[in-house]
């Protein structure tokens, strides 16, 4: 479905069901050049189970219009100006990546429109090697290899997905090439320019889960410690042989992650 937001149409993946006032809603926020089909294994399911579903292609990206902000909390308030325009009091955010970042800076910063967060693959601060940085400035196809390459563990590369028939590794690489010229340069840019992280978490009163991969080596479990702990009351979820694509990797243990924290 498409919607309205600040003159800019936003597409937003529903699972398939019409929205239902009485259930509570969940806001998918995808990564750096990713889109809505990152949370397809999912988006369905939840939405056939007791939740109204949004899965963002967040301004910028894949099927929505407009620019990407200049800031991570310009990116949340996009958020929360899609919330505005659907007249949703609160939902639950589940962000990846730079959507966990996206998700952290919203619930920080309008307490009383998150009802929880979910941040997976996330590194706070999240730092970005310069030459990974400048093959994205120059919109090298290089970056979008290394990208793919460090964000599956070793299992991925072998083909071990949990889905019969699904190709990991080439799908995310096409999802990425076609995001756009400057998308992961943009994406990555505010990813390491965002200072808010631990604000945010001293604002935080959502309850908030993190969920992380032993192998991810985009957003190391080790450099999101300090989040974690600025947080009181955090659950964490830590998946085994996983990467940085938590939710296409291990679908069905994040899936349950989700299921048992909303």
């Amino acid at each position: 479905m498409y919607v309205t937001v600040n003159n800019t149409k936003i597409f937003a993946a529903t699972g398939g069901r019409e929205f239902d006032p009485s259930q509570p809603t969940i806001l998918f926020l995808h990564g750096a050049a990713m889109d809505h089909t990152a949370w397809a294994l999912q988006s369905r399911y939840m939405a056939h189970h007791g939740f109204n579903v949004f899965a963002l292609d967040l301004v910028g990206h894949g099927k929505s219009g407009g620019e990407i902000p200049a800031s991570i909390d310009e990116l949340a308030d996009s958020v929360i100006a899609f919330m505005d325009a659907m007249e949703l009091k609160e939902a639950a955010l589940v962000g990846h990546s730079m959507g966990a970042l996206t998700a952290l800076s919203a619930a920080g910063r309008y307490q009383d429109r998150v009802s929880a967060v979910v941040m997976i693959g996330i590194a706070y601060p999240m730092m970005v090697g310069e030459a990974f940085l400048q093959k994205a400035r120059e919109n090298d196809p290089a970056a979008y290899q290394m990208m793919i390459d460090w964000s599956h563990a070793r299992p991925s590369h072998r083909g071990a997905a949990e889905v019969p028939g699904l190709w990991m590794i080439g799908n995310a690489l096409r999802v990425v090439e076609k995001s756009g010229k400057d998308t992961l340069y943009k994406g990555l840019s505010i990813c390491a320019g965002y200072d808010g992280g631990f604000e945010a978490a001293q604002n935080l009163k959502a309850p908030a889960l993190f969920i992380l991969g032993d192998k991810d080596m985009m957003t190391m479990p080790r450099a999101a410690q300090k989040l974690i702990a600025a947080i009181d009351g955090q659950k964490t979820v830590m998946l085994k042989d996983c990467g940085h694509m938590q939710m296409i990797e291990k679908a069905a243990d994040v899936r349950s992650a989700l299921i048992e924290f909303l």
